[in-house]
């Protein structure tokens, strides 16, 4: 019996070869950002049933990238994958997010006066330029652009701390910050008052105060929330509460 050839592998296979994990993973990576934007805004509401052949089909995407998707999310806190049964949208919780708050509020101060010892007056500049891009909007119907810009604030003075490990947990908490807006803080939205407490944070970090730029952050997020009690008043038919003095 004729023993069967070996075919050598020509660079242009051997090329494909190494390109297939890294479109595995740059597909599970387009499931995991689109599904999350979903989840964060609303369009999968809490408690809700997700599907994952309904999400291929959706998506555009097979069933692997799909799965380590929904993996991905579950280690985020965004959705419970339970065998047999499913997945769900977490519902979330008030105090799911003061805990995410405070968490924020430790993390992100000292990024802030980390970044303070370390940006260049450009890269001040233009984080100050961030810091004033959410002023103008002051109504829930501007509230996704908004949050665009809130979110490239926060990831911007994160990247000056030079600390990716840090920023990258920061971003996260952030990130998982943001349904909240759409299910309660929407109600005592005010960008100006969000975008003077950016420009404070922006303004420390320009002048290298370290101190200053974690006091600015945590005066922020005390204010996101106090913004968020007084959502929740409302939402008990209390009215909301009287703004600090």
């Amino acid at each position: 019996m004729a023993k069967k050839k070996k075919v050598a592998k020509t660079p242009v296979a051997k090329k494909a070869a190494r390109k297939a994990p890294a479109k595995a993973a740059s597909l599970a990576d387009k499931a995991f950002d689109e599904i999350k934007e979903k989840i964060l805004k609303l369009y999968f509401l809490p408690g809700q049933y997700l599907n994952e052949g309904a999400l291929c089909a959706l998506l555009g995407v097979g069933r692997t990238p799909v799965h380590q998707a929904l993996q991905r999310l579950q280690h985020e806190g965004l959705v419970e994958v339970m065998p047999r049964k499913g997945v769900i949208v977490q519902p979330g919780s008030i105090a799911e997010i003061l805990k995410i708050l405070d968490s924020r509020a430790t993390i992100e101060a000292d990024l802030a006066r980390n970044a303070a010892g370390r940006a260049t007056p450009k890269q001040a500049e233009e984080l100050k330029a961030l810091a004033r891009a959410g002023v103008g909007a002051s109504n829930p119907s501007q509230l996704e652009n908004f949050i665009d810009a809130d979110r490239a604030f926060h990831s911007k003075f994160a990247e000056l701390a030079e600390n990716p490990v840090l920023s990258e947990f920061a971003r996260t908490l952030h990130e998982r910050s943001i349904r909240y807006w759409y299910l309660h803080l929407w109600q005592t939205f005010d960008g100006k008052a969000t975008g003077g407490e950016h420009s404070a944070i922006a303004d420390a970090i320009a002048k290298g105060d370290g101190e200053a730029a974690a006091k600015a952050v945590r005066t922020h997020i005390e204010s996101l929330r106090t913004r968020l009690m007084r959502a929740q008043d409302i939402n008990r038919g209390r009215g909301p509460m009287p703004r600090p003095r």
